[in-house]
């Protein structure tokens, strides 16, 4: 007879419990990672669209000729890669009170600095990788005075 009877060892109980320690760590570090990635694109996003409008106000009031040459819009342009990761150079237009182009350049006093910029995205939590990169891109356009 068996001096344990209705009892498990103390050696199962512990291996139970990796087992079951396991099966739970994996999609907490999935769900972990995963919020991880989401606060990443956020923070890319926001950070793309606020470049694009910095550097239209700024490109607003120093016009230059072609416009966006003048050096407190490449400031800003650094300024900005700095802090956003990745970020294109922008592209720079001029358009009318409506949003169309205008067939002048450089932009002249009534028009307005179109800015367009971009950033590529892409998630490092492994079962999210298969949805893909993104570019998130964003335009601002501010009145020339």
């Amino acid at each position: 007879m068996s001096r344990h009877r209705g009892r498990t060892p103390r050696g199962r109980q512990d291996g139970q419990a990796l087992v079951e320690f396991s099966f739970v760590l994996i999609p907490f570090l999935l769900l972990l990672l995963g919020t991880f990635d989401v606060g990443r694109g956020i923070y890319l996003y926001n950070g793309v669209a606020e470049a694009a409008r910095e550097v239209a106000r700024v490109t607003s009031v120093h016009v230059g000729n072609p416009t966006g040459s003048q050096s407190e819009t490449t400031a800003v342009v650094n300024q900005q890669r700095g802090l956003v990761p990745n970020l294109s150079a922008p592209t720079f237009s001029c358009v009318d009170a409506a949003g169309a182009a205008v067939g002048h350049a450089p932009c002249q006093g009534g028009d307005g600095v179109k800015v367009t910029m971009s950033a590529p995205f892409s998630v490092v939590t492994p079962l999210l990788g298969l949805i893909g990169p993104f570019t998130f891109a964003s335009s601002s356009t501010m009145l020339i005075p």
